[in-house]
């Protein structure tokens, strides 16, 4: 017995799979179609511009059958057939014109459709957790939504405008053989198109798997490319552009050989098309000629006969191309609408109410917290925020300070405990309110590639001029700006690379400064910035948080003297509480760091190794 031979359970399992692939391709056309439905009428108006337009197209090969009739000789007709040839050209026009109005009317719907599809995927993007975007890979899904996007107009214009006419034409084409001529060519006819729908079915299915592969591949790609690019500086820093070019070229060499399979699938598809029409036609031209030498056709039979087999193996021959590209687009889009899918995991309840516009109130109940099962953040984590009170939090890289202010915004639901604000639980409280009553100043400042005047804006984007310039004087960066030729206007760079670490922190402040929140949140808000620089920053934010609730997540000590309560933490616990004299007083941890940043600072000032301002022990 092959031991790697499939067993029917595996065989059958790739076969539902399969259909639940081709399933979930297909939802993409019920999603389509409410925007078709909101355009019927324009809808309408294209398909009757197209009917008239196939009918026109049909009707030109008739006319010309006609026109060589009466001009041969052999019936002795004396005058040019002024009105046919009138008619003719009229139904060559027609063809264009009403193909070229179909277009027009429809553009609105396709683009319409785009243009709603795109943004439902970019909000309910914004609508997922920190915990998906944290795993995402961006060059991926970009490539995604902008290849779902272009699969909803080629869905629509190729179900509606492809399809669609090679039925009508093939029904008109039907129509006159059967009229016109005796059954053979009707049934050749039926018998090619048949064979060539099986034989173009049958490949584009295979190819559309190495197609999904290479696209797969493109976006792998993409994404190591953008990937590179945003890490610029920290592939500098390691010399490793070669080893990122090697990288990226075994992703292009990948889809290099996914493409070149590709295109041979396309040539074998291609020849097999042009074979089978080659005979069809063949045969039917033999049929037509047998037919004028026995006088039971005219030449202009046979004129007509080619003119339709032209016009209908025409469309056809691309029938192959259409086919591909609507199942591709059913399954970028597939891809597409598949992020629509992801679970929100932070949502509103149905229930959910605004946050109360009043002085806010924070505490935090037994709060336990992990991003990962297998390991706990926080334990058990409880303390108060009265309305217009300075918490500071303080303790060791790792210790789950951050993770406080991430599960105040609700980017994460706590999994025990609760997080209440003036009594209210946040989870029945509406994302939208909860987060406009808070203000942050990260740790980690990103910053909009756009100008310094956009992203201090973007802190409120309707407040005026004036309080934008107020808010950066007050973040002590308006002087900073003036000094450079574009002043506010002068663009910072992906993420705001060129600008230095403190400028871009000042930015931050900024933007906060002019949300003008309930509750402030400074996450290590001053960490960037140089002592000097720090001491104004810190009385700007002092008397920014008069008034205000606020949590301060610091690691200099000397930053939360004035704190109304400094929390220690310490492996998701925490350990000391109390005032800053009360927590000196009890030479417990919170004691031990302020006497290893005080020594910092004194070697600092003496220059001296750390080493030698620590005490000596042994």
């Amino acid at each position: 017995m092959n031991p790697h031979a499939s067993t029917p359970v595996q065989n059958g399992g790739r076969a539902a799979a399969a259909g639940g692939t081709r399933r979930n391709e297909w939802r993409a056309v019920r999603m389509v179609m409410p925007y078709l439905w909101e355009y019927r009428g324009r809808v309408l108006l294209a398909l009757s511009f197209l009917v008239i337009a196939k009918i026109a197209n049909v009707g030109v090969p008739l006319v010309m059958k006609e026109i060589v009739d009466t001009l041969d000789s052999k019936q002795a007709v004396l005058f040019m057939p002024l009105a046919l040839l009138i008619i003719y050209g009229a139904l060559r026009l027609s063809n264009t014109l009403f193909a070229e109005l179909r277009d027009i009317v429809f553009v609105r719907v396709a683009q319409r459709a785009i243009r709603r599809i795109a943004l439902s995927v970019f909000r309910h993007l914004h609508s997922l957790s920190l915990r998906f975007h944290l795993d995402r890979q961006t060059g991926g899904v970009t490539r995604d939504i902008e290849r779902g996007t272009r699969g909803v107009g080629t869905l629509m214009s190729y179900m509606l405008f492809s399809i669609i006419p090679v039925i009508l034409e093939f029904v008109l084409v039907a129509a006159v053989l059967l009229n016109k001529f005796d059954w053979r060519f009707a049934a050749i006819t039926f018998a090619a198109v048949a064979v060539y729908i099986g034989f173009t079915f049958s490949i584009s299915e295979w190819r559309i798997a190495i197609r999904r592969q290479a696209n797969e591949l493109d976006s792998k790609a993409n994404t190591r490319a953008i990937d590179s690019l945003l890490n610029y500086e920290t592939v500098k820093y390691f010399n490793n552009e070669e080893f990122e070019a090697r990288r990226y070229d075994e992703n292009l060499r990948n889809y290099e050989t996914a493409a070149v399979k590709n295109e041979a699938s396309l040539g074998f598809l291609n020849i097999g098309q042009s074979c089978i029409i080659a005979i069809a036609v063949t045969l039917l031209m033999i049929l037509a000629a047998q037919g004028v030498v026995d006088k039971s056709l005219t030449l202009g039979d046979l004129v007509l006969i080619n003119g339709l087999l032209i016009q209908l193996y025409i469309p056809l021959n691309f029938l192959g191309m259409v086919y591909r590209e609507i199942k591709q687009a059913l399954t970028d889009m597939d891809r597409m609408f598949g992020l629509l899918t992801q679970n929100r995991e932070i949502a509103d309840k149905p229930d959910a109410i605004p946050l109360a516009d009043m002085p806010a109130t924070v505490r935090f109940e037994q709060v336990d917290f992990s991003y990962d099962p297998k390991r706990k953040i926080l334990h058990g984590v409880s303390f108060d925020i009265p309305a217009g009170a300075k918490v500071a939090v303080v303790g060791h890289s790792g210790s789950g300070k951050s993770t406080l202010a991430r599960l105040l915004y609700r980017f994460y639901d706590v999994g025990g405990g609760r997080i209440a604000i003036n009594g209210s639980d946040i989870r029945n409280l509406q994302q939208t309110s909860l987060r406009a009553a808070i203000g942050i100043v990260p740790q980690d400042t990103v910053l909009f590639n756009d100008s310094i005047y956009y992203n201090i804006q973007y802190g409120r984007p309707d407040a005026p001029h004036d309080e934008v310039i107020a808010a950066a004087q007050a973040a002590h960066i308006h002087e900073f700006v003036l000094t450079l030729p574009d002043g506010y206007e002068a663009r910072v760079g992906e993420r705001g690379l060129k600008l230095s670490g403190g400028e871009k922190q000042r930015v931050a402040i900024a933007r906060a400064i002019l949300k003008n929140p309930r509750i402030m949140i400074f996450d290590e808000a001053t960490s960037a910035l140089d002592s000097a620089t720090e001491q104004a920053i810190q009385a700007e934010l002092t008397r920014i948080a008069e008034g205000r609730t606020t949590l301060v997540i610091a690691h200099r000590l000397s930053t939360i003297m004035d704190a109304d309560q400094i929390l220690v933490m310490d492996g998701g616990r925490i350990v000391e509480r109390g005032t800053h004299r009360e927590l000196l007083e009890r030479t417990g941890a919170y004691a031990e760091m302020w006497a290893l940043q005080q020594q910092e600072e004194a070697a600092k000032v003496e220059g001296l190794p750390l080493r030698s301002a620590l005490p000596v022990t042994g």
